[in-house]
């Protein structure tokens, strides 16, 4: 292995700044934590090379009998957005060092992946950022994956989790590349708070034409819209996207504001748990509860009423996603793939694996499937679940990450 893969610190087109430059750790806040060095120290899992050779059969389980099904890939950490939840200003500001292009998987190591995901029982894929739609040629990337088969001898399912702001140009060839379905962030249908809680005053008006546009190219089938609810920035904004999307076809999902990274500044007063989302649903629509559509589903279904308090597929359903207030780590299927290679087995992990010096070394496809198989077989994560434990426990603790605590960033991680 030559010495520029030899080490899973990324390449960095210049040095961080001087750590005098900052005040003491006891004086700092999370919004002052440097997210490059944080990316080099983070990411020293040791990958499982010396182990016996595991040979994908489609029946990988981790150590609490869950199954891999669904892999999420980065295919950037760039976005044009600076959502305060995710990208916040303050951090991520014109002087932030974004991975170079050398360090990123190409298009082809990440078909190479995939496949080999795939043969461990994989179904479905999903395109994540940053903003994927900024990454170029990205219908490149799609036709590539739509050409990848199942152990069933099925195309894998292609999502992609999009902010919407490249849609409307790009739906239609997104659709002829393969793309299966899409998902779009939406965070408020006010074009004050929308802009507000993009932070680049990106006006609503451009998101909802990429949702037509995606609707109008074939996309619209299971296409759904994403809201994270914060309390007290965009909590009033519930039942006005309620009113819009019922019956459209979309599936709204309210998501709670989550604890990802280290620089968003959460506090759990600011999460609008997902009973209290239904609660004010409620007091406009008739909602029933529907069945989980497939194993690991991530969000809680409610179906639109008709007058007889029957479920009205004509007039569609909401989903909340209850991330924080009550855990789904019990089923969960994903796995996740930044956007250099590294392999992540929780939303809300602090350490990775190496995949792309392990292809960049030269490793064949048996030993880098054999690698995958083995990180799987020793993933014991359910941070949800074990943050529920300890807020039940303790109560009283600060909602404040400390150093052992900070986790990987939601823009470097995908969602």
């Amino acid at each position: 292995m030559s010495e520029r893969f030899a080490s899973v610190t990324p390449a960095l087109p210049h040095e961080a700044p001087a750590a005098t430059a900052s005040p003491p750790p006891s004086e700092q806040t999370v919004r002052s934590i440097p997210l490059v060095d944080l990316r080099q120290v983070k990411l020293k899992n040791p990958l499982p090379t010396t182990q016996p050779t595991l040979l994908p059969n489609g029946l990988l389980k981790d150590p609490l009998r869950r199954p891999l099904r669904d892999l999420r890939i980065s295919v950037t950490d760039r976005c044009n957005f600076r959502c305060s939840y995710c990208m916040p200003k303050e951090v991520f500001d014109k002087d932030y060092a974004y991975l170079p292009h050398q360090s990123l998987l190409s298009f082809e190591e990440i078909t190479r992946l995939a496949r080999l995901f795939l043969s461990h029982g994989v179904q479905k894929i999903r395109l994540t950022g940053g903003e994927p739609l900024l990454r170029k040629n990205i219908e490149v990337l799609i036709a590539q994956l739509a050409e990848l088969r199942t152990l069933e001898g099925h195309p894998p399912e292609i999502a992609l989790t999009t902010n919407g702001s490249l849609l409307a140009r790009k739906a239609a060839g997104l659709k002829a590349a393969g793309l299966n379905r899409v998902t779009i962030s939406l965070d408020g249908l006010d074009d004050a708070v929308f802009r507000q809680m993009n932070d680049v005053d990106f006006p609503v008006a451009d998101v909802l034409a990429g949702i037509q546009a995606a609707q109008d190219a074939g996309l619209g089938e299971k296409l759904k819209v994403n809201m994270v609810v914060k309390r007290g920035t965009n909590d009033h904004q519930i039942l006005p996207m309620a009113r819009h999307f019922r019956g459209s076809g979309v599936q709204l999902r309210f998501i709670e504001y989550m604890d990802v990274g280290s620089t968003n500044g959460w506090r759990m007063h600011e999460v609008l748990p997902s009973r209290e989302v239904i609660a004010r649903l409620q007091t406009a629509f008739p909602l029933v509860p529907l069945e989980a559509q497939a194993p690991g589903e991530t969000a809680q279904r409610w179906g639109y009423a008709n007058e007889q308090g029957v479920f009205d597929p004509q007039l569609g359903e909401v989903g909340v996603i209850s991330s924080v207030t009550q855990a789904f780590c019990g089923d969960c299927n994903r796995a996740r793939l930044t956007t250099e290679g590294q392999l992540y087995l929780c939303l809300f992990a602090n350490q990775g694996h190496d995949l792309r010096g392990l292809l960049r070394a030269g490793a064949d496809d048996t030993e880098v499937a054999s690698a995958i198989g083995h990180i799987w077989q020793g993933r014991e994560d359910r941070y949800s679940q074990i943050r529920h434990e300890m807020r039940a426990s303790a109560p009283a603790e600060s909602d404040q990450p400390t150093a052992e605590k900070r986790r990987v960033e939601m823009s470097y991680i995908g969602g």
